[in-house]
Protein backbone atom coordinates (compact mmCIF):
# COMPACT_ATOMS: atom_id res chain seq x y z
CA UNK A 1 0.00 0.00 0.00
CA UNK A 2 0.93 3.45 -0.40
CA UNK A 3 3.18 5.66 2.15
CA UNK A 4 0.21 8.07 2.35
CA UNK A 5 -2.21 5.03 3.22
CA UNK A 6 -4.99 4.26 1.87
CA UNK A 7 -9.20 5.15 2.26
CA UNK A 8 -10.38 3.30 4.99
CA UNK A 9 -7.16 3.08 7.19
CA UNK A 10 -8.10 2.97 10.99
CA UNK A 11 -8.29 6.63 12.34
CA UNK A 12 -5.31 5.76 15.21
CA UNK A 13 -3.39 4.38 12.71
CA UNK A 14 -3.48 7.70 10.73
CA UNK A 15 -3.02 9.85 14.18
CA UNK A 16 -0.40 7.58 14.92
CA UNK A 17 1.74 8.05 11.31
CA UNK A 18 1.17 11.71 11.77
CA UNK A 19 2.80 11.51 14.96
CA UNK A 20 6.23 9.53 13.38
CA UNK A 21 6.80 12.42 10.65
CA UNK A 22 7.51 14.57 13.52
CA UNK A 23 11.11 14.79 13.32
CA UNK A 24 12.18 14.55 17.19
CA UNK A 25 15.89 13.41 16.34
CA UNK A 26 18.76 14.10 18.36
CA UNK A 27 20.53 16.05 18.66
CA UNK A 28 17.81 18.95 17.67
CA UNK A 29 14.49 17.21 18.06
CA UNK A 30 11.92 19.51 17.01
CA UNK A 31 10.36 19.41 20.81
CA UNK A 32 7.65 22.27 19.28
CA UNK A 33 6.13 20.33 16.79
CA UNK A 34 5.40 17.08 19.24
CA UNK A 35 4.02 19.60 21.85
CA UNK A 36 1.31 20.96 19.34
CA UNK A 37 0.91 17.65 17.78
CA UNK A 38 -0.07 16.56 21.81
CA UNK A 39 -2.24 20.06 22.58
CA UNK A 40 -3.86 19.53 20.00
CA UNK A 41 -5.08 16.45 20.24
CA UNK A 42 -5.85 17.07 24.20
CA UNK A 43 -7.65 20.08 22.91
CA UNK A 44 -9.87 17.47 20.82
CA UNK A 45 -10.20 15.13 23.67
CA UNK A 46 -11.47 17.63 26.56
CA UNK A 47 -8.17 17.23 28.73
CA UNK A 48 -6.61 20.30 30.31
CA UNK A 49 -2.82 20.68 29.49
CA UNK A 50 0.26 21.64 31.30
CA UNK A 51 3.44 22.55 29.93
CA UNK A 52 6.75 22.60 32.20
CA UNK A 53 9.84 23.64 30.83
CA UNK A 54 12.43 21.55 32.76
CA UNK A 55 15.49 23.63 30.87
CA UNK A 56 15.77 25.70 27.74
CA UNK A 57 13.30 24.54 25.27
CA UNK A 58 13.02 21.05 26.77
CA UNK A 59 8.83 21.12 27.75
CA UNK A 60 7.43 18.29 29.40
CA UNK A 61 3.77 18.09 28.54
CA UNK A 62 1.42 16.88 30.99
CA UNK A 63 -2.33 15.92 29.84
CA UNK A 64 -4.89 15.45 32.55
CA UNK A 65 -7.86 13.48 32.82
CA UNK A 66 -9.56 13.63 35.98
CA UNK A 67 -11.79 10.96 37.46
CA UNK A 68 -14.69 10.88 39.57
CA UNK A 69 -12.88 10.91 42.54
CA UNK A 70 -10.14 12.65 43.53
CA UNK A 71 -8.85 10.70 46.21
CA UNK A 72 -7.93 8.33 44.46
CA UNK A 73 -4.04 7.52 43.13
CA UNK A 74 -3.48 8.91 39.94
CA UNK A 75 -2.34 6.73 36.69
CA UNK A 76 0.58 8.36 35.44
CA UNK A 77 1.36 7.20 31.15
CA UNK A 78 4.77 7.97 30.78
CA UNK A 79 6.80 8.11 27.07
CA UNK A 80 9.38 10.47 25.84
CA UNK A 81 8.99 12.25 22.25
CA UNK A 82 12.89 12.21 21.35
CA UNK A 83 14.38 9.59 19.77
CA UNK A 84 18.22 8.41 18.58
CA UNK A 85 19.65 9.39 15.63
CA UNK A 86 19.06 7.59 12.42
CA UNK A 87 21.49 6.87 9.79
CA UNK A 88 19.05 7.40 6.80
CA UNK A 89 21.45 5.84 4.70
CA UNK A 90 20.89 2.53 6.30
CA UNK A 91 16.97 2.41 6.23
CA UNK A 92 14.66 1.29 3.19
CA UNK A 93 12.69 3.84 3.11
CA UNK A 94 13.13 7.69 5.50
CA UNK A 95 12.77 6.85 8.43
CA UNK A 96 10.49 9.99 9.10
CA UNK A 97 8.06 8.43 6.51
CA UNK A 98 5.88 6.82 8.53
CA UNK A 99 5.83 4.14 5.42
CA UNK A 100 3.70 1.71 5.59
CA UNK A 101 3.29 -1.51 3.50
CA UNK A 102 2.09 -5.58 3.30
CA UNK A 103 4.82 -7.04 4.99
CA UNK A 104 3.97 -10.01 7.91
CA UNK A 105 4.97 -10.07 11.21
CA UNK A 106 8.69 -11.09 11.68
CA UNK A 107 8.43 -12.44 15.22
CA UNK A 108 6.91 -15.48 16.48
CA UNK A 109 6.50 -14.69 19.90
CA UNK A 110 3.28 -14.29 21.35
CA UNK A 111 3.98 -13.30 24.70
CA UNK A 112 3.95 -9.59 26.32
CA UNK A 113 7.11 -7.99 27.95
CA UNK A 114 6.81 -5.72 30.90
CA UNK A 115 9.42 -4.62 32.86
CA UNK A 116 9.36 -4.43 36.68
CA UNK A 117 12.55 -3.06 37.41
CA UNK A 118 15.97 -1.73 35.39
CA UNK A 119 19.57 -1.87 35.21
CA UNK A 120 21.45 1.16 37.43
CA UNK A 121 23.42 3.49 34.73
CA UNK A 122 26.91 4.26 35.66
CA UNK A 123 29.04 5.74 33.09
CA UNK A 124 32.25 5.86 34.28
CA UNK A 125 35.82 7.61 32.51
CA UNK A 126 39.18 5.42 33.69
CA UNK A 127 42.21 8.54 33.02
CA UNK A 128 45.04 7.21 33.21
CA UNK A 129 48.89 9.41 33.53
CA UNK A 130 51.98 7.99 32.98
CA UNK A 131 55.27 9.27 31.70
CA UNK A 132 55.13 11.18 28.08
CA UNK A 133 58.27 11.02 25.81
CA UNK A 134 59.47 10.45 22.07
CA UNK A 135 57.27 7.99 19.89
CA UNK A 136 60.27 6.11 18.82
CA UNK A 137 61.55 5.38 22.40
CA UNK A 138 60.37 2.46 24.82
CA UNK A 139 59.09 4.71 27.06
CA UNK A 140 58.39 3.13 30.11
CA UNK A 141 55.46 3.43 32.77
CA UNK A 142 53.17 5.10 30.46
CA UNK A 143 49.45 6.39 30.51
CA UNK A 144 48.63 3.81 27.44
CA UNK A 145 50.25 0.85 29.28
CA UNK A 146 48.20 1.26 32.57
CA UNK A 147 44.79 2.23 30.38
CA UNK A 148 45.26 -1.04 29.01
CA UNK A 149 45.51 -3.03 31.97
CA UNK A 150 42.17 -1.53 33.57
CA UNK A 151 40.81 -2.06 29.94
CA UNK A 152 41.78 -5.90 30.04
CA UNK A 153 40.23 -6.56 33.46
CA UNK A 154 36.81 -4.86 32.54
CA UNK A 155 36.55 -6.82 29.50
CA UNK A 156 37.30 -9.99 31.14
CA UNK A 157 34.88 -8.90 33.53
CA UNK A 158 32.42 -7.91 30.20
CA UNK A 159 32.93 -11.50 28.90
CA UNK A 160 32.37 -13.24 32.40
CA UNK A 161 29.08 -11.96 32.13
CA UNK A 162 28.11 -12.12 28.42
CA UNK A 163 28.87 -16.24 29.21
CA UNK A 164 26.63 -15.87 31.94
CA UNK A 165 23.95 -14.86 30.04
CA UNK A 166 24.49 -17.22 27.35
CA UNK A 167 24.83 -20.44 29.09
CA UNK A 168 21.59 -19.73 31.03
CA UNK A 169 18.84 -19.53 28.99
CA UNK A 170 16.24 -18.32 31.92
CA UNK A 171 18.41 -15.55 32.13
CA UNK A 172 17.54 -11.92 30.78
CA UNK A 173 19.94 -9.07 29.81
CA UNK A 174 18.38 -6.88 32.86
CA UNK A 175 19.53 -9.64 35.19
CA UNK A 176 23.47 -9.46 34.66
CA UNK A 177 25.99 -6.63 34.19
CA UNK A 178 26.76 -4.98 30.69
CA UNK A 179 29.84 -2.92 30.03
CA UNK A 180 30.81 -1.31 26.73
CA UNK A 181 33.77 1.05 25.74
CA UNK A 182 32.28 3.94 24.45
CA UNK A 183 35.09 6.85 24.00
CA UNK A 184 38.70 6.78 23.94
CA UNK A 185 40.59 10.19 24.59
CA UNK A 186 44.38 11.37 24.61
CA UNK A 187 47.20 11.96 22.44
CA UNK A 188 48.49 15.33 20.92
CA UNK A 189 50.58 14.24 18.29
CA UNK A 190 51.26 11.21 16.51
CA UNK A 191 54.97 10.78 17.25
CA UNK A 192 54.18 11.74 21.06
CA UNK A 193 53.41 9.63 23.84
CA UNK A 194 50.73 11.20 25.70
CA UNK A 195 50.92 11.78 29.48
CA UNK A 196 47.28 11.28 30.27
CA UNK A 197 44.47 9.30 28.03
CA UNK A 198 41.27 8.29 29.26
CA UNK A 199 38.42 5.63 28.22
CA UNK A 200 34.65 5.98 29.14
CA UNK A 201 32.27 3.01 30.17
CA UNK A 202 29.01 2.28 29.85
CA UNK A 203 28.03 0.07 32.61
CA UNK A 204 24.58 -0.96 33.31
CA UNK A 205 24.49 -2.77 36.66
CA UNK A 206 22.08 -5.16 37.40
CA UNK A 207 20.03 -4.43 40.65
CA UNK A 208 20.59 -7.09 42.73
CA UNK A 209 24.89 -6.39 42.87
CA UNK A 210 25.96 -5.09 46.05
CA UNK A 211 26.84 -1.30 44.42
CA UNK A 212 29.17 -0.59 46.55
CA UNK A 213 31.29 -3.74 46.84
CA UNK A 214 31.21 -3.07 42.96
CA UNK A 215 32.74 0.31 43.06
CA UNK A 216 35.50 -1.31 45.02
CA UNK A 217 36.09 -3.52 42.43
CA UNK A 218 36.79 -0.70 39.91
CA UNK A 219 38.92 1.02 42.28
CA UNK A 220 40.80 -2.42 42.72
CA UNK A 221 41.33 -2.51 38.90
CA UNK A 222 42.75 1.21 39.01
CA UNK A 223 44.88 0.35 41.83
CA UNK A 224 45.99 -2.90 40.57
CA UNK A 225 47.39 -1.13 37.25
CA UNK A 226 49.57 0.99 38.60
CA UNK A 227 49.90 4.97 40.13
CA UNK A 228 48.37 7.87 38.40
CA UNK A 229 45.10 6.12 37.70
CA UNK A 230 41.79 6.84 38.54
CA UNK A 231 38.60 7.21 37.69
CA UNK A 232 35.05 9.26 37.76
CA UNK A 233 31.14 9.14 37.47
CA UNK A 234 29.90 10.64 34.74
CA UNK A 235 26.51 9.25 35.95
CA UNK A 236 26.41 6.86 38.52
CA UNK A 237 22.43 5.60 39.55
CA UNK A 238 22.35 3.81 43.56
CA UNK A 239 19.25 3.52 43.98
CA UNK A 240 17.93 0.65 42.51
CA UNK A 241 14.31 -0.36 43.16
CA UNK A 242 11.75 -3.84 42.19
CA UNK A 243 7.92 -2.68 41.66
CA UNK A 244 6.26 -6.04 43.77
CA UNK A 245 4.92 -8.49 40.72
CA UNK A 246 3.71 -10.15 43.89
CA UNK A 247 -0.17 -11.50 42.99
CA UNK A 248 -1.11 -10.35 46.55
CA UNK A 249 0.51 -6.24 45.51
CA UNK A 250 -3.14 -4.40 44.45
CA UNK A 251 -1.47 -2.97 41.45
CA UNK A 252 0.18 -6.03 39.60
CA UNK A 253 -3.27 -7.88 40.58
CA UNK A 254 -5.51 -5.36 38.70
CA UNK A 255 -2.81 -5.13 35.93
CA UNK A 256 -2.06 -9.21 35.14
CA UNK A 257 -6.03 -9.81 35.91
CA UNK A 258 -6.41 -7.59 32.68
CA UNK A 259 -3.87 -9.29 30.37
CA UNK A 260 -5.24 -12.96 32.32
CA UNK A 261 -8.79 -12.15 30.99
CA UNK A 262 -7.58 -11.49 27.27
CA UNK A 263 -5.23 -14.79 27.28
CA UNK A 264 -2.10 -12.43 27.11
CA UNK A 265 1.17 -13.67 28.42
CA UNK A 266 3.67 -12.44 30.52
CA UNK A 267 6.93 -12.07 30.95
CA UNK A 268 8.31 -10.28 33.35
CA UNK A 269 11.72 -8.37 33.15
CA UNK A 270 14.67 -6.03 34.34
CA UNK A 271 14.80 -3.60 31.63
CA UNK A 272 18.59 -3.40 30.31
CA UNK A 273 18.60 0.27 29.79
CA UNK A 274 17.36 3.28 31.65
CA UNK A 275 13.89 5.30 31.80
CA UNK A 276 12.21 7.94 33.94
CA UNK A 277 10.58 5.02 35.77
CA UNK A 278 13.35 4.80 37.99
CA UNK A 279 12.70 8.03 39.95
CA UNK A 280 9.66 7.17 40.44
CA UNK A 281 10.19 3.75 41.63
CA UNK A 282 12.61 5.93 44.13
CA UNK A 283 9.90 7.89 45.08
CA UNK A 284 7.99 4.60 46.58
CA UNK A 285 5.39 4.33 43.05
CA UNK A 286 4.76 1.21 41.77
CA UNK A 287 6.23 1.57 37.81
CA UNK A 288 5.67 -0.77 35.06
CA UNK A 289 7.31 -0.44 31.69
CA UNK A 290 4.91 -2.01 29.27
CA UNK A 291 4.84 -1.26 25.76
CA UNK A 292 2.05 -3.69 24.29
CA UNK A 293 4.21 -5.26 20.97
CA UNK A 294 4.58 -8.63 20.31
CA UNK A 295 5.53 -11.11 17.20
CA UNK A 296 7.53 -7.76 16.38
CA UNK A 297 11.34 -8.14 16.33
CA UNK A 298 13.73 -6.35 18.89
CA UNK A 299 15.06 -3.20 16.70
CA UNK A 300 15.60 -0.73 19.40
CA UNK A 301 17.64 1.75 18.16
CA UNK A 302 18.49 0.13 14.90
CA UNK A 303 18.07 0.82 11.29
CA UNK A 304 14.23 -0.32 9.76
CA UNK A 305 12.59 -0.38 13.06
CA UNK A 306 9.27 -1.10 12.61
CA UNK A 307 5.55 -2.42 14.13
CA UNK A 308 2.99 -4.41 11.97
CA UNK A 309 -0.25 -2.05 11.82
CA UNK A 310 -2.47 -5.20 13.74
CA UNK A 311 0.24 -5.13 16.68
CA UNK A 312 -0.16 -1.63 16.83
CA UNK A 313 -4.16 -1.68 16.95
CA UNK A 314 -4.05 -5.19 19.18
CA UNK A 315 -1.78 -2.42 21.63
CA UNK A 316 -4.41 0.36 21.50
CA UNK A 317 -6.82 -2.32 22.39
CA UNK A 318 -5.35 -3.74 25.86
CA UNK A 319 -4.83 -0.34 26.95
CA UNK A 320 -8.57 0.57 26.65
CA UNK A 321 -9.20 -2.47 29.08
CA UNK A 322 -6.01 -1.95 31.57
CA UNK A 323 -6.43 1.87 31.86
CA UNK A 324 -10.11 1.23 33.18
CA UNK A 325 -9.34 -1.45 35.13
CA UNK A 326 -6.08 0.80 37.00
CA UNK A 327 -8.37 3.64 37.45
CA UNK A 328 -11.01 1.67 38.64
CA UNK A 329 -9.25 0.13 41.84
CA UNK A 330 -10.78 0.70 45.22
CA UNK A 331 -8.58 3.13 47.59
CA UNK A 332 -5.45 1.66 49.19
CA UNK A 333 -4.43 2.78 52.63
CA UNK A 334 -1.76 4.80 51.14
CA UNK A 335 -4.52 7.03 49.29
CA UNK A 336 -5.35 8.57 52.75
Amino acid sequence: MASEGREGEHPSVTLFRRYLRIRTVQPEPDYGAAVAFLEERGRQLGLGCQKVEVAPGRVVTILTWPGTNPRLSSILLNSHTDVVPVFKEHWSHDPFEAFKDAEGLANPSDAFTVFYSERSTWWVRVLSTGKPGHGSRFVEDTAVEKLHKVMSSILAFREKERQRLQSNPHLKAGAVTSVNLTKLEGGVAYNVVPATISAIFDFRVAPDVDLKAFEEQLQGWCRAAGEGVTLEFLQKWTEPRVTSIDDSDPWWAAFSGVCKDMNLSLEPEIFPAATDSRYLRVMGIPALGFSPMNRTPVLLHDHDERLHEAVFLRGVDIYTRLLPALASMPALPSDG
